[in-house]
């Protein structure tokens, strides 16, 4: 009952959301307090990034709604520890109920996070990295509707042909694109969002 209560009450706290998100206080809090900000966090670059190569052909909830598991299987997303997982700690995994268990992704995680250490020494960090595609600037979209949103760019079509380019894996245009609205790269809040109006106010 109280949990009951209290998903009726932010579901009505007056706020204007982007539609998608209004499933649940999950997705609601995560849209409030995570997407689309500009991100500049090595340890949280790594966590959506392996996030997102999760996500591929399921939907964000599924895995936003595992992210307690995910974070408990991979060493709280430390990407040097998980650059060290071996034969057997994959075998583990793979009897781990609290991810999706998939193979390929996994060792895909533990394939890609040895690759992100290499992209911290070529530049200093994968934050440099990653927003230097946009010299450091958000793309601030200004969509009216989600209609108008894409599901991959120009920009995404770049980002993601380097880093497979790289050997990363998962790493398709719509992943990429999901991943750069996540980490705050592309904006795309539409503007009727209360987040969206906050930001235009500052």
């Amino acid at each position: 009952m109280g949990m009951a209560k209290k998903t009726l009450e932010l579901l009505n706290d007056g706020k204007n959301r982007c539609g998608w998100c209004n499933k649940s206080v999950l997705y609601q809090r995560y849209h409030d307090d995570e997407w689309g900000k500009a991100l500049h966090e090595e340890h949280k670059h790594f966590e959506f990034l392996l996030l997102e190569t999760m996500q591929a052909g399921l939907s964000w909830y599924t895995i936003l709604q595992r992210r307690e598991g995910y974070r408990n299987a991979f060493a709280d997303f430390n990407v040097d520890e998980v650059a060290k997982f071996d034969r057997n700690k994959i075998e583990e995994l793979m009897l781990d109920t609290g991810i999706i268990r998939n193979r390929l992704k996994i060792e895909a995680a533990v394939h890609n996070a040895r690759l992100f250490i290499q992209i911290q020494q070529e530049y200093g960090s994968f934050d440099s990295y990653i927003w230097s595609f946009t010299n450091n600037q958000i793309v601030d979209n200004r969509w009216v509707s989600l209609s108008q949103v894409p599901a991959t760019s120009e920009l995404s079509d770049r980002v993601a042909k380097d880093l497979k380019a790289r050997g990363f894996k998962f790493v398709g245009s719509t992943t990429i694109y999901a991943h750069l609205q996540a980490i705050g790269v592309i904006n795309d809040h539409l503007l009727d969002c209360w987040v969206q109006i906050g930001r235009a106010s500052c």
